[in-house]
């Protein structure tokens, strides 16, 4: 798809799919968008359209120390639409009281008690260094607690110091717009629903949402497939009353969409069109390559052998829709039979990227 209307089109597609903080920006979305900018997810966040959150919250520190380890550049972050987001909140419980290091409670409870502030707000108000500050911001995020208006406040949050956009009065080491904790816009609390008491169960609305969201990620839907959704989404049964309700209704068709899998499937109709059209075309030599993260990264699921692991770095190269050749820790695996110069154009496409130039920094 081509230009920042398609994103709001994408993000429905992607909705709920958690992903590594650091993948949506340097593959998810410019594997789907051409020419992709980073300014696109900025303002349809500022417009309040998009939200980015961690859905499901950590849950604790896993030592005692006051250091806690902040990945944040793995911690995994879901795109949503704002107006979505009580019925994905819906699906957890109220997180239990999470332990946090010093500057980050510090920061939590400035938040909680001025509201939604902004970032010189939180260094005036904490009486912390910006350093600090930002290194709280990322603990924060990384527990699920808080988000901020734009995304820039992540991306900003996603590379080395050094390499951010100073403050006023800062020194500049490297010419960039893009990485200024002053471009998120403002930090506020992560609101989360109160379920009643008997889980998802009791939410209705929230399992048919998550159940029409497959749908459209996928077109086609079936128990083995959801292994690379996060495990927090609703069992299969929740799902497959709503899918068998769908049917009945006549919305979606259940039938036999996909061979080799037990169960029972369901696709839209536009879905069961697509594949026969598919099927009727002749196969296309063009190579595709993702990131393990991508939520096509179905091999080992839809595909046999071993499965790729979901990490940024690791890499599937798809042609005639089969898994040819995998990156995995550095090494290229080759699944087919190919001759020199095939192997030279598959190692050359699964090496290349999709980060665009002005998101290399997070890459």
């Amino acid at each position: 798809m081509q230009g920042p209307d398609a994103l709001e089109v994408v993000v429905a597609q992607l909705e709920g799919f958690e992903a590594p903080a650091g993948a949506w920006e340097t593959e998810i979305l410019p594997a789907r968008l051409a020419e992709y900018e980073p300014s696109w997810l900025d303002e349809q966040c500022l417009a309040g359209r998009i939200a980015w959150v961690r859905l499901r919250p950590r849950g604790g520190r896993p030592n005692g120390g006051e250091r806690s380890v902040t990945p944040v550049r793995t911690t995994p972050i879901t795109l949503l639409a704002r107006r979505h987001a009580p019925l994905w909140t819906a699906l957890f419980p109220v997180a239990d009281a999470v332990r946090l290091g010093p500057r980050a409670q510090a920061l939590a409870d400035y938040i909680r008690a001025n509201g939604a502030s902004f970032f010189d707000e939180l260094v005036a108000g904490s009486g912390l260094l910006r350093s600090q500050v930002e290194e709280a911001l990322g603990e924060l995020v990384a527990q699920g607690l808080v988000t901020s208006d734009s995304f820039g406040g992540l991306r900003a949050l996603l590379v080395p110091s050094d390499r951010r956009r100073p403050g006023p009065g800062g020194r500049r080491r490297r010419r960039s717009l893009l990485f200024g904790m002053e471009d998120a816009g403002r930090w506020a609390l992560a609101q989360r629903a109160r379920p009643a008491p008997s889980g998802p169960e009791a939410r209705p609305e929230a399992v048919e949402h998550v159940a029409r969201r497959l749908l459209l990620r996928y077109g086609v839907v079936f128990w083995r497939l959801l292994e690379r959704e996060a495990d927090w989404l609703p069992p299969w049964r929740d799902l497959l009353r709503v899918y068998r309700r769908l049917e009945a209704r006549g919305e979606i068709r259940g039938g036999r969409f996909v061979a080799g899998f037990p169960g029972e499937q369901f696709a839209l109709p536009e879905a069961v069109g697509m594949l026969r059209e598919v099927r009727r075309k002749p196969a296309s030599d063009a190579w595709v390559s993702l990131s393990g993260a991508d939520p096509l990264n179905l091999v080992g699921i839809l595909t046999p052998g071993p499965k790729l692991p979901a990490l940024t770095g690791n890499r599937v190269l798809y042609r005639h829709g089969l898994p040819v050749a995998l990156l995995a820790g550095g090494e290229v695996h080759v699944l087919e039979t190919l001759d020199a110069a095939s192997q030279w154009e598959a190692r050359k496409a699964l090496l290349r990227g999709a980060a665009p130039a002005a998101l290399v920094d997070l890459a």
